[in-house]
């Protein structure tokens, strides 16, 4: 079923919604996406690069847990560093193992917010962490932890295989969003059976359409402007289907 979404008392922070500027779906997948959010599903968005799957995630979450009766208390963005999973042997806690993919998210971030300068952003995005509104986890870190009154965001879960996604669907807490972000054409894994695991996972969320909003992003929905998007386009015309 879906989440149903509490009521808290307002709170007061340094970082609220007010300061967010206001993001609308460019394409029909990317509202569907705003819909799904809407509607208290957990997503399960997949396709082609460049189409705003991390962004829009990340864009919803972002507003419900700073908006002045939030939702949330917490967003965590969670990946693995692959090729490695040996992170966990690295000296330092989350944030400096997880410090290696924060910039593509610190950039999301700038453009949800209207700031004066370069400057200000900074402030604003050392409140945001801070806070704990943002947090940042690697995989490695997510056994045994349940997490209440989250949305956690898997990005890049092509390069997760199925005892992994396995593992991380089940540390969903009470009052908490899940949020699944990739492409299965892109993943890192080299093992067959490793890259089956996507694929296996999906059709379970499939069985879920009460609690799972499946959607596909395709060419269509490329937002990149310029050469980025030509080539894009381009590779998938070539039939270079990993974009």
């Amino acid at each position: 079923m879906a989440v149903k979404t509490r009521t808290k008392t307002k709170r007061r922070q340094p970082i609220n919604s007010d300061l967010m500027v206001k993001v609308e779906p460019l394409t029909e997948n990317q509202k569907k996406i705003f819909e799904a959010w809407d509607q208290g599903k957990h997503l399960y968005i997949y396709g082609a690069a460049g189409t705003g799957k991390t962004f829009c995630a990340l864009y919803k979450a972002l507003y419900d847990t700073l908006k002045p009766t939030p939702s949330y208390d917490s967003v965590y963005l969670v990946r693995s560093l692959v090729a490695t999973r040996e992170i966990g042997f690295l000296p330092g806690d989350h944030e400096d193992k997880s410090s290696l993919y924060q910039i593509p998210y610190k950039n999301m971030v700038k453009y949800m917010f209207e700031m004066p300068n370069d400057n200000e952003f900074e402030v604003l995005y050392g409140a945001l962490k801070g806070q704990e509104t943002i947090k940042f986890w690697s995989t490695s870190f997510l056994r045994g932890v349940t997490l209440d009154n989250s949305v956690i965001i898997i990005d890049e879960m092509q390069n997760l295989n199925f005892h992994e996604l396995d593992s991380i669907i089940t540390r969903v807490g009470e009052n908490s969003r899940i949020v699944f972000c990739g492409d299965a054409m892109q993943s890192d894994l080299t093992r067959t059976n490793e890259k089956n695991g996507i694929h296996d996972f999906m059709r379970i969320l499939e069985m879920l359409p009460e609690d799972f909003a499946m959607i596909e992003m395709g060419i269509d929905d490329i937002c990149r402007s310029g050469l980025v998007r030509n080539y894009l386009v381009a590779k998938n015309a070539a039939g270079f289907t990993s974009l």
